[in-house]
């Protein structure tokens, strides 16, 4: 059993052998046979066509290709470039794009800005109507239906309390007062309410603020002239004649 086994396996292996050297054997008489074919074609040029032609059709076609790669050079760097126009462009179109869409949000929060400024005054009037009525369940109900309204829109009040640091992004100062016992710009009065639209203000909150005591400053001491110094000595000169007077007036009445 192991002979046969061994038998067929030289076989194979004779077999694959012999094929590969049909192979080699093989492209050996193509390239032989392309040789003789190259060989036969140069002897045919050569019948019809004489040296010096053949050398010049070489250098023509040379010269074709060499033509031919620079366009072929020339298409690539145009390629190249028009790429590149095309997607500055289509950055250029995106970018656009997030513009205008900027513009359309801004556009729409300023519209609606505008409108809900009209209705400011109306809820100043509510929240005032609030304060002085004693009875102030008969106009709640207006008041806080107004107020969802106005936060449908998505505004807001800034609601403000005293004691909060002064931001000028927020804040409009209608006027200052000296508090020795406050930081300076610290809120300490809220006249009107302030109000926004998402991040946007829609009315700056109107408040008073408060601000440090300017510290009092000393009078410069004042340089004595000639003149000074005359009118002193008129003067203990003026005092010296009264209190002799006097004196004098004393001794007569003594007598």
């Amino acid at each position: 059993m192991v002979d046969k086994n061994s038998k067929k396996e030289a076989m194979k292996n004779s077999i694959e052998e012999s094929t590969e050297e049909n192979k080699k054997d093989s492209e050996k008489d193509k390239e032989v046979k392309n040789e003789v074919d190259d060989d036969e074609k140069e002897k045919l040029l050569l019948e019809h066509f004489s040296k010096e032609d053949l050398q010049h059709k070489i250098k023509e076609l040379e010269k074709g290709v060499k033509e031919t790669k620079n366009k072929i050079k020339e298409l690539e760097s145009k390629n190249v470039e028009w790429k590149d126009k095309f997607m500055r462009l289509q950055a250029e179109f995106e970018n656009t794009q997030k513009r205008w869409e900027r513009s359309r949000q801004n556009l729409k929060i300023q519209y609606t800005g505008n409108v809900l400024k009209g209705f400011l005054p109306l809820y100043d009037s509510f929240k005032s109507a609030l304060k002085n009525d004693q009875d102030e369940g008969s106009i709640r109900g207006f008041y806080n239906q107004f107020i969802g309204i106005l936060r449908s829109y998505g505004a807001e009040p800034m609601n403000l309390t005293e004691g909060e640091e002064y931001d000028y992004n927020k804040h409009e100062a209608l006027s200052s007062i000296e508090k020795e016992d406050l930081p300076d710009k610290t809120i300490i009065d809220v006249i009107q309410d302030g109000w926004k639209l998402g991040k946007e203000v829609l009315r700056y909150a109107k408040v008073i603020i408060s601000r440090k005591p300017q510290p009092k400053k000393k009078e410069p001491k004042k340089e004595e002239t000639h003149e000074d110094k005359e009118v002193e000595k008129e003067n203990e000169s003026n005092e010296d004649l009264k209190e002799q007077k006097e004196n004098m007036d004393t001794s007569d009445k003594e007598k």
